[in-house]
């Protein structure tokens, strides 16, 4: 693993409101930001000004935002998941599978549009993981 897992936060339409909030708090900077309307990726036009992936950072501190993909409702306590930046398409397939085993998956191992294979798996206890291994 390349980082410390990193908590990523989603929201119910409020991600830009959460992200600025956060940003005045913690006074740090948003040093990523797309909308589904920015993006590659297949969403209706009410989705276009929502926020598919920002980061925000202050120092080492980093958090990741997201507003839900429209009809999927968020509620508090699946709100969060933590990202684990993986090296290499062998670990990300073992740490999956693991995970997998006796978990459950949300999103398959897939190859994404923005150059990574990532899958999302809530293991056993509840917890929800974001795997991301980004390709060279």
């Amino acid at each position: 693993m390349k980082n410390p897992a990193t908590p990523y936060l989603m929201f119910n339409g409020q991600a830009k409101e959460a992200l600025e909030f956060y940003k005045e708090v913690f006074e740090g900077e948003v040093i990523e930001s797309q909308t589904y309307g920015e993006a590659d990726y297949p969403t209706p036009p009410e989705a276009d000004e929502l926020l598919i992936h920002a980061k925000f950072q202050k120092g080492e501190f980093l958090l990741m935002i997201s507003d839900a993909f429209p009809g999927q409702s968020i509620e508090i306590g699946t709100n969060i998941s933590l990202v684990v930046e993986l090296e290499s398409e062998q670990e990300i397939q073992a740490t999956y599978d693991a995970l997998k085993e006796k978990g459950s998956v949300l999103m398959e191992l897939q190859d994404t549009f923005w150059g990574a294979k990532y899958a999302k798996v809530k293991d056993p206890y509840g917890i929800i993981w974001d795997l991301n291994y980004t390709k060279a």
